[in-house]
């Protein structure tokens, strides 16, 4: 034996930390041998159809897989966007079908729960793989055990595969649309204040929303802004409205949003040099700048290497409004005239201020809502007095009288051009 022949307590302490350190080498060693992806000799990968649902569970209804992604900024790896139950789901496997001969590998996951899941038992998870060496996988099926018969099993196109130059400087991501939603008037102010600013893309995981909105949606579809991805998540998750479980004691919080805003990230990465995360009630106004594309070179210039940039929250109430451009035609469209709600709750200094997102997507790892949860960038807080975002919505500050309130009229800048986009919307959808 390797101990054997030792009296003294030294030697014997010597021989049990060697033992263990061996132990515990093989033990690492082991479990990462596990992670390597594994040949399944005499299979091969089928011409099937891919799953072609946003959001797709496994059989054992714990988890769902929303689209895998190409990564390469930390070693070779699929990550897969997903959901899963932070509890019951341990143990995940990738299928990788590998080109060109259709060869299937099978690599243990690490599936990676996102921090901010705000006590929910389901949150946004990162189902990630190490790809085979000498393999170019295409597609991936995700299951919960190393065998098995990969035609039974739902296959995903790898998303990001090629880099390609970008298509657009700006996309804004909103997740998600559901309640019915029906502020008409509001989301077409914010969808072409966006583009003023210099957005060309706008991506939608849309639950449900009425049937003028639908109208909307399909008119920007079919101008190129307006990019929907369906999020049935209530199909699968009893789903709370409500940011934290104290609140709603649901299986996932806010229509699962902050998976939504991960997806979206990824699906941008290589066609957008900004991702832009807000609400369709929130826009993100320069007030040094006159557009995003000049405010954007002007800070990274300032911040070089960051690639994560915050912006002021500041609540402009839909219950105090000013009589200036109520515009007759628009009093028929529902929802909310932001030109006419040009002032603002003071801040609170001891209250939280969320704040809304512009981002370098190939920078992010992982995102919340109100910031960036891993990256590869640093981050920045954008001062007032460069960019606030506009968010008119019920107030915080109920009790607070009208002359508290600070009158804001930046948006007011916008305010020819907005009108002239605004009824040309209106003119070909709902008026």
């Amino acid at each position: 034996m390797l101990c054997a022949g030792k009296k003294s307590y030294f030697a014997a302490a010597v021989c049990i930390i060697t033992l263990t350190s061996m132990v515990t080498l093989f033990n690492l060693r082991l479990q990462r041998l596990t992670h390597l992806p594994r040949r399944i000799q005499g299979s091969r990968c089928r011409d099937v159809a891919d799953a072609n649902n946003t959001i797709t569970p496994l059989e054992d209804n714990r988890t769902f897989i929303i689209s895998p992604y190409f990564d390469d900024r930390e070693g070779k790896v699929t990550r897969v966007i997903g959901i899963v139950h932070h509890e019951d789901v341990k143990e995940l496997y990738c299928w990788f079908c590998c080109q060109p001969h259709g060869e299937i590998h099978v690599a243990s996951a690490e599936i990676d729960v996102h921090s901010d899941r705000f006590g929910f038992p389901y949150g946004a998870a990162d189902i990630v793989c190490l790809e085979p060496e000498n393999c170019d996988p295409t597609h991936i099926s995700i299951h919960h055990s190393p065998h098995g018969n990969i035609d039974q099993l739902s296959r995903f196109e790898i998303k990001n595969r090629k880099t390609e130059p970008f298509s657009v400087d700006f996309t804004v991501c909103i997740s998600a649309m559901f309640g019915n939603y029906n502020n008409v008037l509001q989301f077409i102010q914010s969808v072409e204040m966006y583009k003023i600013l210099g957005v060309q893309k706008v991506v939608i995981y849309k639950n449900n929303c009425s049937q003028m909105m639908e109208k909307v949606l399909k008119f920007y579809v079919e101008e190129g802004t307006v990019e929907i991805i369906p999020w049935p998540i209530n199909t699968y998750l009893k789903v709370s409205s409500k940011w934290h479980f104290s609140m709603d004691a649901k299986d996932i919080g806010y229509y699962g949003q902050i998976t939504a805003l991960n997806d979206c990230i990824y699906r941008n990465m290589q066609r957008s040099k900004f991702v832009v995360l807000n609400d369709a009630d929130e826009i993100i106004i320069p007030l040094k700048h006159p557009d995003w594309k000049t405010m954007m070179s002007s800070l990274q210039e300032q911040n070089p290497g960051t690639g994560i940039f915050l912006f002021e929250n500041h609540i402009f109430p839909e219950t105090i409004s000013t009589p200036v451009f109520n515009i007759s035609s628009w009093n028929t469209v529902p929802g909310i005239n932001i030109l006419q709600h040009v002032h603002r709750e003071p801040d609170r200094k001891e209250v939280f201020n969320p704040k809304k997102m512009i981002v370098d997507p190939r920078m992010v790892i992982q995102t919340s809502v109100h910031s960036v949860l891993r990256a590869h960038g640093t981050s920045v807080n954008v001062p007032m007095d460069v960019a606030l975002v506009y968010h008119c919505r019920v107030p915080l500050q109920r009790k607070l009288p009208r002359e508290s309130l600070i009158r804001d009229t930046t948006l007011w800048r916008y305010n020819s051009s907005l009108i002239t986009s605004v009824n040309k919307v209106l003119d070909q959808t709902v008026l």
